[in-house]
């Protein structure tokens, strides 16, 4: 029992040190910013909460957080609303809830699972406008930027995945995504010693989601490398121009 708590221990120091890195290596935090986290109920947001929250006490540098989570009418994805916002509550942080709908038979050439995705998201931003937020933080940690990296190479042809931080013009706002050094094995390492109540997931399409394959190249990959994830990043932060193929203009 010593032995276990002293390796949970262990493991929240190396959570809690690497999301300080990424706060740190790329700015994530500027004093008086009002932050937006998007709640989803899953593991990696209840982390994010809890880690913001314990960040926001420090108020070095001095900022704010308010908490959403967005409720798809017509996605039976069921959500206990209570105990997002008694998780919220610990840490001072306000609790939103707001509920949204749409149509897949008016996009047929999409599949239900980017719409889905596609119209929460775009109900954090318009929330994130209408409470005067400057900066809205999400959950992704290394695994879904690397499995991403995979999914643009794979089927978009293009080099790109997402970054912790980026700012979109159109909304004047950022996306922060502070577990970007943190791999999915910490995470529910993270949840196990943390307890957090699961969220029932009975979404009929989420099977259908390329990502699952994304996650099963990279289990592969890690076979030939156990260190494929941070080599995976490693590689996008030392992008070799020279050695890419250039058109002649």
């Amino acid at each position: 029992m010593e032995q276990s708590t002293k390796n949970d221990q262990k493991t929240l120091r190396s959570i809690q040190s690497k999301f300080k890195k990424a706060l740190s290596d790329y700015r994530l935090i500027e004093n008086e910013d009002h932050i937006l986290i998007g709640l989803s109920g899953g593991k990696d947001s209840l982390a994010l909460v809890e880690l913001l929250g314990e960040r926001m006490k420090i108020r070095v540098p001095g900022f704010k957080l308010t908490a959403v989570h967005i409720s798809v009418e017509n996605i039976p994805y069921e959500s206990d609303l209570v105990y997002l916002k008694e998780h919220t509550n610990q840490f001072g942080i306000p609790f939103v809830h707001h509920i949204t709908r749409f149509d897949n038979s008016t996009n047929t050439n999409k599949s239900t699972c980017f719409l889905c995705s596609w119209h929460r998201r775009k109900a954090l931003f318009e929330i994130a406008v209408e409470l005067g937020c400057n900066k809205i933080a999400l959950g992704h940690h290394l695994d879904d930027i690397a499995e991403t990296l995979l999914l643009n190479l794979i089927y978009q042809g293009s080099f790109g995945s997402m970054p912790p931080k980026l700012k979109l013009n159109k909304f004047d706002m950022e996306i922060i995504r502070p577990l970007a050094l943190i791999t999915e094995a910490e995470m529910k390492e993270f949840e196990r010693i943390r307890d957090y109540q699961k969220q029932i997931k009975n979404c009929p399409h989420e099977k259908d989601s390329s990502r699952r394959e994304a996650k099963k190249l990279i289990a592969e990959l890690e076979k030939l490398n156990p260190t494929v994830r941070q080599n995976i990043w490693a590689a996008m932060e030392n992008i070799k121009t020279d050695y890419l193929p250039k058109k002649v203009k």
